[in-house]
């Protein structure tokens, strides 16, 4: 069999000439053989969290573990839990993929995909939440509880395991980011810091937001109850929203009003926070 060409980058050029983006593993590793070459202080870390695996999901329960893991639980048993439910569902690393490819196309600060895969914690705490939302689905909840409690001290972010989050999914810093059980997030949504999907009471029932697919939320932002975010809205940073946001729409203030209403935009994708006032 011919071996397949590889251009000056390490890439495989049949891809790059085929003007598609180099698969995510193929490209971690270059990233990470590349940061070894440079930062040879570094080359062990970096052998030991991508290049000494064979696959991305090996990778990923090697590095979830190795931050999880304590003296409650070690991260040898840690990374064993994290395989079962790779092994077990496979929208998961589907799930992985698109998040990291988010990250890299939305934040500027992001330069490789190695970036959020060993340092970021937004993308290192979701991925996180989805293996305690597997356990959860299992009926293991103390253990899903255990993986949401070190998400939140690790990374200061907390995400109820029985939250339903959806893939392509960019959390930017995510510190003090708090979803509550009930909430859903669609598909390719953009969190910046401090974004809350809380309740608003002590009821036991269904009781917190539905977040449609493209959605941007601003830092601070404070979305509350079991209201609805139409899919491609925009909610503007610090704003507190307690009624259903329209698709399209773009709100902001507290509480929220509407300043306009455009279809078909993008918004998680185009990363634009600034509000222009509707046209009197």
């Amino acid at each position: 069999m011919a071996e397949t060409a590889v251009d000056s980058t390490g890439l495989n050029s049949a891809v790059l000439e085929a003007g598609q983006p180099a698969p995510v593993w193929e490209r971690l590793r270059f990233e990470a053989e590349e940061a070894a070459r440079r930062e040879p202080a570094l080359a062990g870390f970096f052998n030991a969290a991508v290049l000494s695996h064979d696959s991305l999901a090996q990778a990923l329960c090697y590095q979830l573990a190795q931050k999880a893991g304590g003296p409650d639980m070690n991260a040898l048993q840690i990374r064993e839990v994290c395989k079962q439910a790779f092994l077990e569902d496979e929208s998961i690393l589907k799930c992985v993929k698109r998040d990291l490819r988010a990250v890299s196309e939305r934040d500027p600060a992001c330069r490789t995909l190695l970036q959020p895969f060993l340092f970021f914690k937004g993308f290192l705490g979701l991925q996180t939440h989805r293996v305690a939302h597997w356990l959860w689905h299992q009926e293991r909840d103390v253990l899903a509880f255990f993986m949401q409690s070190r998400t939140s001290e690790l990374y200061g972010m907390d995400i109820h395991p029985a939250a339903k989050m959806g893939c392509g999914i960019m959390m930017d810093h995510a510190t003090g980011v708090v979803i509550g059980e009930t909430a859903v997030v669609g598909d390719d949504c953009s969190f910046m810091h401090g974004v809350n999907l809380g309740g608003t009471g002590k009821e036991f029932t269904d009781r917190h937001p539905k977040v449609g697919k493209g959605v941007l939320i601003g830092a601070d932002a404070k979305i509350l109850g079991n209201i609805k975010i139409g899919d491609y809205a925009r909610i503007g940073a610090s704003s507190v929203v307690l009624e259903d946001v329209n698709c399209g729409c773009t709100v902001a203030g507290v509480p929220a009003k509407v300043i306009t209403c455009v279809e078909c935009e993008e918004p998680a994708k185009q990363m634009d926070h600034l509000i222009a006032p509707m046209d009197e």
